[in-house]
């Protein structure tokens, strides 16, 4: 399986968080890894962290990776400074250059999903990039709508308002836009975690789910319609609850995903119980990608104390996914019809 890994911000964590993870030998022997980035810009933070034992495979287009070692597309100027640290247009150009090759790769079928590394999401814009993260991008490149999934073993968190100013959130929330999240949702449990009949919490928008329209009026008029009209397409979700409550309870572990109304009602809690295995999915589109849960971490480039598990992690998901769809696919195909019912054999 060959997964394409992007070299994100090279002032930032993303090369040594991506060097740690494929280090582990475990990792290389279940995938082909492709990193999409600079040669140059790499060797320069495995000499400044004082990387033993990692070498890369310099190839000039992902049909010719090496099954059994580490390779690297060279992707926009392999000249790039590498400035620790620092937030530099140069080092936007080339975590763009990156993407855009990894995500033609992807879409092209020469790769099964690309894991992302952290951009800073100023630097990067451009002509060519205009959006407020990996998902908008994402989403217009393969035309179709997505939900941003944080995932760490069973705690899985979307949000229906993503990379949305805390100002326009209200004004965001639709009874469209949720139904559309809960769609997404419910599908992705399926094809892409293998959860039969997945069971959905969807939050309130305000403190205490609004107090029956004391604190707000969003759960009664647009957030209750909604997951009424879900459950009448037979997506069981269930609410909606206060986020402050059902985070602290035990009512949790019953569900298998939860939607929450916006960007921090959902990760903040979420980085909370998981930041260190943490990671981000886009889910909803036809190609797989995911991203660990954290950012660029200028504060700590270069100094050998970034933790590899959310990169790690991300990678792990990125194939499971990958895994899981494909078994779908083969499913899918071999349904049967057999005395007017429908059923499902796998074949060997």
């Amino acid at each position: 399986m060959k997964i394409g890994i992007t070299q994100g911000d090279v002032n930032g964590i993303g090369y040594e968080v991506i060097m740690k993870a494929l280090q582990d030998m475990e990792v290389i022997e279940d995938l082909t890894p492709i990193i999409y980035g600079s040669p140059k810009a790499a060797a320069y933070h495995r000499k400044a962290l004082n990387v033993a034992g990692f070498s890369l495979n310099n190839i000039n287009d992902a049909d010719e990776a090496h099954p059994k070692r580490i390779n690297i597309v060279t992707c926009g100027d392999d000249n790039i400074k590498v400035e620790l640290g620092k937030s530099s247009e140069a080092a936007g150009q080339a975590a763009f250059a990156a993407l855009e090759a990894a995500v033609r790769d992807l879409s092209d079928g020469k790769i099964d999903a690309v894991v992302t590394a952290p951009i800073n999401k100023k630097n990067i814009q451009s002509e060519n990039f205009h959006f407020p993260g990996h998902t908008e991008y994402l989403e217009q490149a393969a035309q179709a709508p997505a939900l941003m999934l944080l995932v760490a073993g069973k705690l899985r968190v979307g949000v229906v308002a993503g990379h949305v100013p805390i100002c326009k959130v209200a004004q965001f929330i639709t009874q469209d836009k949720i139904l559309s999240k809960l769609r997404i949702l419910n599908k992705s449990l399926k094809q892409d975690f293998n959860i039969d009949g997945p069971r959905i919490a969807v939050l309130g928008l305000n403190p205490h789910s609004g107090d029956h329209g004391l604190l707000g009026e969003e759960e009664e008029t647009v957030i209750s319609p909604a997951i009424a009209k879900a459950q009448e397409e037979g997506i069981c979700a269930m609410g909606p609850y206060p986020a402050d409550g059902l985070f602290g309870s035990d009512t949790l572990g019953k569900f298998d995903a939860i939607l929450a109304m916006y960007h921090d009602q959902g990760l903040a809690p979420f980085k909370a119980l998981a930041f260190t295995s943490g990671v981000n999915y886009t889910a909803g589109l036809p190609i797989i990608r995911t991203s660990p849960d954290h950012g660029t971490a200028y504060d700590i480039a270069g100094q050998d104390k970034a933790d590899p598990t959310s990169m790690r992690e991300a990678i792990y998901l990125a194939m499971d996914i990958a895994r899981n769809r494909k078994v779908n696919i083969e499913l899918e195909a071999n349904k049967l019809t057999v005395k007017g019912e429908t059923r499902t054999e796998r074949y060997a």
